[in-house]
Parts: structure tokens; C-alpha cells; sequence
């Protein structure tokens, strides 16, 4: 399938490692420049070379955290102005800690709201003139199932990402008629570097890793997590243009978990809101 994409530039947050460079890659291989942004500079090149065996379009890789606004606004505009235009945003970040709601101070709440709102926030503000400039555009919110179904042990990403949805419905309502289109993406566990970390310690030194990640995909309806490439094909369909009636919907990307019913205890504590 053409999923249009040749020569339109897409921006990735976060996009070293997990769930961003999956859907970076995908972009890629689709024929779209792809610009990507991460903190770790070891990570980022890596995920540049990575990038560059299966690109079609150019790459550009750039050091950037996120929470800060004043950089967050200079990368989309070098961004923009360095690839000609800007098309496609996948705003993508890390997730709070992991508690119930009475385990945290307000400044913990306000600590979150930082880390994860705030940021989605500022990167699409950021973004948009340049889709409104192209008369083109799509901007994917990455969250976690946490968006859309309730899990008391993760408060403050529930609520964080709850505040992200309602902030993209608001914007696509906004925007529709600029020919842009706005989506949230809310997976459930997925088979990343940050899940296969939090699976190794869950086992223990005597434990079998493969095991935790075998029992995080008991509880839906394959019997499985995914994998990245599985995320990232449905974040490239929603980029392009076979997608141009879609907009201001929740994706949830669970296995069908969200069918099968309320999770046993231990799965919900292991899957940690390391999504992404």
C-alpha cells in the first residue's frame, strides 16, 4: 500500500530508541525525510546510522530535551527551515513514576504534568504553524493504554496522558480545515529496550526475563505484547495520506486487552509505563 509519504518531512521525539525509532524507521522505509530527537548522543547515532541504511528520504538527527520549551522551538524550526517544510509530528516522550494516587505530593503531580504534558504541548504549539504553512498535516500523540482505560497503580500516568487526549480532541476540532489531522496512539506493553529492562528485573538474577515478558501478554486477546514494528505500522498508516479522514481518536493498541477484562494484579505492576 502507498501510503503517500515520499518527500514529506517528519519530525520524531524521542525517536533513539523504542516505540519513536520504530515509527522513525517505518516513515523511512515509506520515503519520508525524517528528522529525530533524543537526549542520549550514544543512542542518537546509533539510531541515525540505523535510520540511514533504510532511508529513502534524508535524516537528520539532532540532541534535544524535550522539557525544554526554548529548544524544543529552535530544533522544529531548523527542522522546517534545514528539510524545506514539516508534515508529520510524532510527539513522544518518556512516562512518569509508577504509584497510586496517594503515594505522591503535589509536587510530584506537578513534577509529572512537566514531564509529560507540558512537553506534548509545547512540540505540537511548536509544530503547527509550519503544518498550517503546508496545508498539510499530521500530528500522533504517543501515549499508553493509560490514556484510555483506568490502572490504579499508574496515577500519574493516567492522568497526565488523560490531559494529552483532551488536548489533542481540542486541537483537531481546531485544525481540521487546515488540512490537518490529530491522533493519540495509546499502546499497552510492548516489546522495547525500557519493557525488556523492566522484565529483566522483575525476574531477579535467578529468573527467566522471557518468562515476565510472556506473562505481560497473557492478559489480551493474543496471548502476547507486541512489537514495535506492530506499533510503528499503525503510526505510518495514521501519518498518511490513506488516513486523511481519520482525526481525533484515541488508538488503542492493547491486543485487545481492553476486551478480555481487568488484568491480575502482578501484570499491571509489571508493565510499569516503560511504553515507550
Amino acid at each position: 500500500m502507498d501510503l503517500g509519504l515520499d518527500d514529506r518531512v517528519a519530525l520524531v521525539a524521542g525517536g533513539s530508541s523504542g516505540l519513536g525509532l520504530a515509527t522513525a524507521m517505518e516513515l523511512a522505509r515509506e520515503g519520508a525525510h525524517v528528522a529525530i530527537g533524543a537526549r542520549d548522543p550514544g543512542r542518537l547515532a546509533e539510531a541515525e546510522r540505523r535510520l540511514k541504511e533504510v532511508a529513502r528520504g534524508r535524516v537528520h538527527a539532532t540532541r534535544v530535551d524535550i522539557t525544554d520549551e526554548a529548544a524544543v522551538r529552535r530544533w522544529v524550526d531548523d527542522v522546517a527551515a534545514g528539510l524545506g517544510a514539516l508534515h508529520i509530528v510524532v510527539v513522544n516522550g518518556g512516562g512518569p513514576p509508577i504509584g497510586t494516587a496517594t503515594r505522591f505530593e503535589p509536587s510530584e503531580y506537578r513534577g509529572a504534568v512537566d514531564r509529560v504534558l507540558l512537553p506534548a504541548v509545547t512540540l505540537a504549539l511548536a509544530a503547527l504553524p509550519h503544518l498550517r504553512a503546508a496545508r498539510w498535516g499530521r500530528l500522533l500523540f504517543v501515549t499508553s493504554e493509560t490514556a484510555s482505560v483506568p490502572v490504579a497503580q499508574l496515577a500519574l500516568s493516567g492522568m497526565t496522558r488523560a490531559a494529552v487526549v483532551r488536548f489533542a480532541q481540542s486541537l483537531a476540532s481546531e485544525v481540521g480545515r487546515d488540512g490537518i489531522t490529530v491522533n493519540v496512539l495509546a499502546p499497552a506493553a510492548t516489546r522495547t529496550p525500557a519493557v525488556e529492562r523492566a522484565a529483566a528485573k522483575l525476574a531477579g538474577d535467578d529468573g527467566d526475563p522471557e518468562a515476565e515478558l510472556r506473562a505481560m501478554g497473557r492478559h489480551n486477546a493474543l496471548g502476547r505484547i507486541a512489537t514495535p514494528e506492530e506499533f510503528a505500522a499503525v503510526a505510518a498508516f495514521l501519518a498518511g495520506e490513506r488516513a486523511s479522514f481519520v482525526t481525533g481518536v484515541v488508538h488503542l493498541i492493547d491486543g485487545g486487552a481492553s476486551v478480555v477484562g481487568p488484568a491480575a494484579p502482578h501484570l499491571t505492576s509489571a508493565a510499569k509505563d516503560t511504553y515507550t
